[in-house]
């Protein structure tokens, strides 16, 4: 997979952050210690007070490169939409600003993508996964809504709705995403890859319930918009709806968000 800009970085890293200052060294720290193939870090965030951003200011620079991007709106659904915009690697990753685990699994997932996938998922349910410490409720409809999905061939991966996903730059230019809360829209991205035709696959990958900061997951707001993909899913398999169905993407369509050299970065700007 080649880089179409000519940019050295290869991998796009978006992470969404809200006063991540507890989480995001550990996290920036285990991409250096794992991650060989070339990587830029986005961070992308809502408000200038973010604590996050003077802790990366301070990260040493031979450590990563990292930029940061101001959301276009707020909350997490809008930062990475952002982070994606400001991206121009052939591959981007989403990744979470408390996941300092997951790190070793990137280069495989980047291989992947090099192979032929367009989507690859990191999966807590397929052999190998781990999960834990999740709320009951939270694990309870996470895992019905992937097990049936995948049972009744919505979809061919286990874990439909993990936000720690790899996405090619072409599925990137060629669908518009129209997901607005949370992370569904890494979920919207799966099933229209796989209404396209377009390879998917999976990694066995681990999520531990965050320690530090406060989860976003509000189950009243995102429940709905998880299952109007997840019919969008089975109408794929069920009702032979095929790739003439998938909105696609307006060229040179909507605002660019402000990115910013981490080095340059002033808490008053």
């Amino acid at each position: 997979m080649t880089n179409p800009t000519g940019n050295h970085v290869m991998i796009d890293i978006v992470i969404p952050v809200y006063n991540e200052s507890g989480n995001i060294i550990s996290v920036l720290d285990s991409f250096h210690e794992h991650v060989r193939t070339p990587y830029r870090v986005l961070i992308c965030y809502d408000m200038n007070e973010d604590d996050t951003l003077p802790a990366v200011k301070n990260y040493p620079r031979e450590k990563g490169e990292i930029v940061l991007v101001k959301n276009l709106g707020r909350g997490p659904n809008q930062a990475v939409i952002s982070g994606i915009a400001a991206s121009t690697a052939p591959a981007v990753l989403v990744h979470m600003a408390d996941d300092d685990y997951n790190a070793p699994l990137i280069d495989q997932m980047y291989e992947m993508l090099e192979d032929g996938c367009d989507v690859v998922t990191g999966s807590r349910f397929a052999r190998g996964g781990f999960y834990r410490g999740a709320p009951l409720l939270k694990q309870a409809l996470t895992w019905t809504a992937s097990f049936s999905l995948y049972h009744l061939r919505g979809v061919p991966v286990h874990d439909c709705t993990n936000g720690f996903r790899m996405f090619t730059r072409r599925l990137l230019d060629t669908v518009e995403i129209t997901s607005t809360e949370g992370f569904t829209f890494t979920f919207e991205l799966l099933v229209k890859a796989d209404r396209l035709g377009w390879s998917v696959g999976e990694i066995p990958a681990t999520w531990i319930e965050r320690t530090v900061g406060q989860s976003r997951f509000k189950v009243k707001e995102w429940v709905l918009p998880y299952f109007s993909w997840y019919k969008y899913a089975l109408g794929t398999r069920w009702l032979g709806k095929g790739p003439e169905t998938v909105v696609r993407k307006t060229p040179g369509g909507g605002p660019s968000p402000q990115v910013t050299q981490i080095e340059d970065w002033n808490p008053a700007s």
